[in-house]
């Protein structure tokens, strides 16, 4: 019989309880103890619901109050000495959030470590976790960076879910991940450096959690599936061959890929359990049986804990009852990575067509597939094992025949595509002389970059129109009144290129899928992107097509109120398909053309209604690259394609802009380049303008936007702060080529704050402009 168990699960809440409880508690709505009380509630209500749905090994360690690797950083110690109290204990969960936050300082009133702070404090950078739009705080080391067991959520947890009769899997981050994710700071060093000091924390808790009662733990490895230094691969032989001696049966847990040369590594480790992600890399079964000691369990991730489409059963047990075969008891099943990246509860979903639905699994769903195949194993012909598989085949065979999948319209015209379509008529120097001399801004032109605060009142104004109770012409009013106020403000404080805030836009995807043709759409579908910040993606059914203009009433409504620029604010075809739930029956790339075209329609329709500068937003670029270097150039190839494709109707005076959010942008920088936008704005606030250095080492051609402060953070910086940014900007890019800009948009934010860090930013790009005129 193979045991089933799960690598870990959404932890929002169905409701996103946990948001709204985080968001209460900054807010000083809700005490510590109300916060923590919801935490309880939401971690008992999970672990019962993996339990009802047949999972027989509950994952522990999974929940977190901001995210799962800041988490490990309290628990380390890894807590940087800024954020350090003064003759405290150990840190708080306000220290947490003012890691994950940042502080305002003793005027904001918000407060680190027990006490208010003189100088606002930076939070921790924030980037993206290995390919999936879930970001994590990034560990900051020192040469001299010591550990200590620092934080007790996760003996706490395990207490919990055994008092409620749970059997529970400590879920931890691995050693050499952690490691991985973490970047050094002052004097250069060598992270591997710091193994030999970080393995005895992990021996510690390993001996804590024995004492506790626990059997297993799962040590979550996911960099055995990217291409590994040959030094990292013999410190991963040398931290599990010292690890080893602690107690605990260990399971390593590897998703996102394959573990291809890593292959033999991973199921060579001295542990008693390897998991490998059977949906992202299938091809690396059935090597793996012949390299996995005759005394190992092995975990097989057959349902797809990334996407929501149902699981094809039959197919998955087909492989299950091979490995059974060779594996006896030592075969275990679960999910292909954890469940955090997936919905909480289709159940809940009462507005899905039946077909639809019929199609889908969220995270109760794909523990329910996970425990059938399970027991499709040891009770074959089970009632209930035989009716899902039988549900199963209805509905591979319901998609496959869907006339809402196919259009040979929106086919007939991606195969007409030729090379010179995603080509713009002239090269970027004749294309900025042009658009000089005809947009005539000043040095360090200042814009944001899109987005203005999404206040109550719009959220109220869209869900009574949604209801019914605003009428079409009273809402496009109350959406007209909050533009009319964003075009005030920016011209009030000095801008030079302005947006129109955006107010109308729900999701920067969503907005633009609901008026696509081939998307779906869930009420409750939410997943976490980055601590209270959750995103319901948007569900590729079918071909897509654009049936209409979708902005152009909007943006030229904004036009007309002012003298200045108006950008027009679009979402590119890449973000779009990273931040939906993609077709799993058409490649990536063809989902990628397909949306191309459709953005290209409304560029086009933009340019002809007089609008100069069109923004189309790339932030999930870097986030589609493959994690194996072998598969990036194919990847970025038709990434830069259809992103081209987008913008290359237009003629040379039309400036085309683009945003990336947080990257790592020195192994991409060609790829970025062969976007050919005219103005690239990236975030680069956190990171102290480093991001820059990727751009001045490639001598990157076009014009470019690096942020000059946080917007996930409360802080509003002050003008010496930003002031000191771009000089360090100046020092690596020709300031005729700067712009300055936010590191993103400002939906998040409340006006107050908006403006008064714009009030600063615009002072100064005007100091610059003195400066360097």
């Amino acid at each position: 019989m193979a045991l089933a168990h799960n690598l870990g699960f959404p932890r929002i809440g169905g409701d996103r309880e946990l948001k709204k409880a985080q968001e209460a508690f900054w807010k000083g709505e809700l005490d510590e103890a109300g916060l923590r009380a919801v935490g309880r509630e939401l971690r008992a209500r999970h672990w019962q619901v993996q339990k009802d749905a047949g999972i027989e090994l509950l994952p522990v360690g999974d929940f977190a109050w901001y995210d799962q690797v800041l988490t490990h950083s309290l628990t380390f110690g890894v807590i940087p000495e800024r954020f350090r109290g003064q003759g405290e204990a150990g840190p708080t969960l306000q220290t947490l959030f003012a890691m994950a936050r940042g502080t305002l300082g003793a005027k904001g009133g918000d407060s680190c470590c027990g006490g208010a702070h003189a100088q606002p404090l930076l939070a921790q950078e924030l980037t993206k976790w290995f390919d999936t739009n879930y970001h994590y705080l990034v560990p900051e080391f020192t040469a001299d960076q010591t550990f200590a067991l620092s934080w007790e959520q996760l003996f706490e947890e395990v207490e919990e879910a055994q008092a409620l009769g749970h059997k529970a899997k400590p879920v931890v981050i691995g050693p050499l991940t952690y490691l991985w994710l973490g970047k050094a700071k002052g004097a250069e060093f060598d992270k591997l450096e710091l193994l030999e000091r970080l393995l005895p924390l992990y021996g510690q808790i390993f001996q804590r959690l024995a004492a506790q009662g626990v059997e297993w733990v799962q040590i979550d490895e996911p960099i055995l599936a990217l291409d590994l230094p040959q030094d990292w691969k013999n410190a991963f032989e040398r931290g599990y061959n010292l690890l080893q001696k602690e107690p605990l049966k260990k399971l390593v847990a590897t998703y996102f890929g394959g573990l291809e040369d890593n292959l033999g590594l991973a199921a060579g480790l001295p542990v008693d359990g390897l998991h490998i992600d059977l949906v992202r890399a299938p091809e690396q079964y059935p090597t793996i049986l012949d390299r996995l000691p005759a005394y190992k369990v092995l975990s097989l991730g057959l349902v797809n804990g990334r996407n929501v489409w149902r699981c094809d059963l039959e197919k998955a047990l087909e492989v299950l009852r091979h490995a059974h075969d060779r594996l006896g008891d030592r075969l275990w099943v679960a999910p292909s990575c954890s469940l955090l990246h997936s919905p909480v509860d289709l159940a809940r979903e009462d507005q899905l067509d039946a077909e639809l639905k019929s199609w889908l699994a969220f995270a109760v769903q794909k523990c329910e597939e996970v425990a059938v195949l399970a027991r499709a194993l040891s009770e074959p012909e089970a009632p209930d094992v035989l009716a899902a598989l039988a549900a199963s085949r209805a509905v591979q065979a319901s998609r496959a025949a869907s006339p809402r999948i196919h259009n040979p319209a929106v086919q007939a015209r991606v195969a007409a595509l030729k090379p010179q379509d995603s080509q713009r008529p002239s090269p970027f120097a004749t294309r900025i002389a042009s658009q000089r001399n005809g947009l005539y801004l000043p040095l360090f032109p200042t814009t944001t970059i899109g987005s203005f605060p999404q206040t109550p009142a719009i959220r109220l104004a869209r869900q009574a129109f949604r209801q019914g109770r605003l009428s079409e012409a009273e809402y496009t009013e109350a959406m007209h009144s909050e533009i009319r106020h964003a075009v005030e403000v920016q011209e009030k404080l000095g801008l030079d290129v302005l947006v129109h805030g955006e107010a109308e836009r729900n999701d920067m995807v969503e907005y633009f899928a609901e008026q696509l043709d081939g998307y779906a759409f869930t009420r409750f579908g939410w997943v976490q992107s980055y601590g209270s910040r959750c995103v319901k993606p948007a569900v590729i059914v079918g071909d897509l097509s654009r049936p209409k203009a979708m902005t152009v009433e909007w943006i030229t409504y904004a036009q007309g109120l002012t003298a200045k620029w108006m950008k027009g604010m679009l979402t590119g075809p890449v973000t779009m398909l990273m931040w939906s739930f993609p077709r799993e029956d058409l490649p990536r790339e063809v989902q990628a053309r397909q949306l191309a075209l459709a953005i290209r329609d409304e560029v086009l329709d933009l340019e002809a209604a007089g609008i100069r500068i069109v923004q189309i937003d790339e932030a999930a670029f870097r986030e589609g690259l493959p994690l194996r270097q072998a598969e990036w150039q194919g990847y970025l190839d038709w990434a830069a394609e259809a992103f081209r494709l987008t913008a290359s109707g237009v003629r040379d005076e039309t400036q085309i802009h683009t945003h990336m959010c947080y990257s790592e942008f020195n192994d991409v920088i060609e790829s970025i380049a062969a976007m050919d936008a005219d103005v690239i704005t990236i975030e680069t606030s956190r990171s102290d303008m480093e991001l820059l250095d990727a751009f001045e080492a490639f001598a990157y051609p076009n014009e470019i936007g690096p942020g000059v402060y946080d917007i996930h953070s409360p802080r509003v910086p002050g003008k010496e702060e930003m002031v000191k940014l771009l000089r360090k900007a100046a020092q690596r890019v020709p300031v005729e080529r700067l712009w300055v800009n936010p590191d993103c948009g400002l939906k998040t934010r409340a006006w107050p704050e908006t403006e008064a860090a714009l009030v600063n930013m615009v002072a100064a790009a005007q100091q610059l402009r003195a400066e360097f005129a």
